[in-house]
């Protein structure tokens, strides 16, 4: 694991950024890492779809974790796996703990955590709260001897709040983040000024407009994300198919699909 942990820390280099089409269970991640992928990451909306639940802190701990361990155990064992823990699963700093501990458990070497506080007036974690967690969140790495790669998320542009982008990524590593994923910009002259603020590995979303991947390692960005946009591309193409076979009573949806015996190899 350490040697992992080190691999996907030395995968986040501005100018050159780590791609990462995020899995949302064992067969999108073998998929993935089949195709070239040097690490696998999770999406939390994508797991909690496939759990039968909404994103957004309604899964429990214990679901979300025993699935990434389907998720870990589905790559080749020397391919880093960062998994997407939403908020911490947990109210306080000693829950985020836990959660750090069964992440670890189940093998993944990195974690996403978001400062979004669903309920709370703003949207946003208060930044000494989130500090606490992502504190907590490193201390039980740092006890497990695990150098755990910890994406501090910031919201700030979901949330109305851009102002606040740099001050929270700031305290953020201060507080023992590795790097920084503000989803939701896709402006390059945006992305461009945030690579130059924040001392650290910056991580962006893929969404409609953001700039080709070459593009962005010129602004500087360490990493890009497509999250849960590669499950909601496979469950339109559920949902297109369902309804040309409902109406037309045709197939032609389907065409270009992954020949079976090619996925069912795959999955051997």
């Amino acid at each position: 694991m350490t040697t992992r942990a080190a691999r996907f820390r030395a995968l986040h280099a501005a100018g050159q950024p780590l791609v990462l089409v995020n899995a949302w269970d064992a067969a999108s991640a073998r998929v993935i890492a089949a195709a070239g992928a040097p690490a696998v990451a999770t999406t939390s909306a994508g797991v909690a779809w496939t759990l039968g639940a909404p994103d957004g802190d309604a899964l429990s701990r214990d679901a979300a974790l025993e699935h990434l361990a389907r998720i870990v155990h589905a790559v080749p064992a020397e391919l880093p796996v960062t998994a997407d823990i939403e908020s911490g699963f947990g109210a306080t700093p000693a829950d985020v703990a836990v959660t750090i501990r069964g992440v670890l458990e189940a093998g993944a070497v990195g974690i996403n955590i978001e400062d979004t506080e669903r309920g709370s007036a703003t949207g946003l974690r208060a930044i000494e709260d989130q500090q606490a967690r992502i504190a907590a969140a490193r201390s039980a790495a740092d006890d497990a001897g695990v150098e755990l790669y910890i994406n501090a998320r910031v919201d700030t542009y979901f949330r109305g709040a851009p102002e606040e982008t740099v001050g929270r990524a700031e305290a953020y590593l201060a507080a023992g983040a590795t790097g920084i994923f503000v989803p939701g910009v896709a402006d390059s002259e945006t992305i461009g000024a945030l690579a130059k603020a924040i001392k650290a590995p910056l991580n962006v979303l893929a969404q409609e407009g953001t700039a080709p991947v070459a593009e962005l390692a010129a602004l500087g960005v360490s990493r890009v994300s497509l999250g849960s946009w590669v499950a909601e591309a496979a469950y339109a193409l559920t949902r297109r198919a369902a309804v040309e076979a409902y109406t037309k009573g045709t197939y032609t949806e389907l065409s270009g699909s992954y020949d079976f015996g090619e996925l069912n190899t795959l999955m051997s």
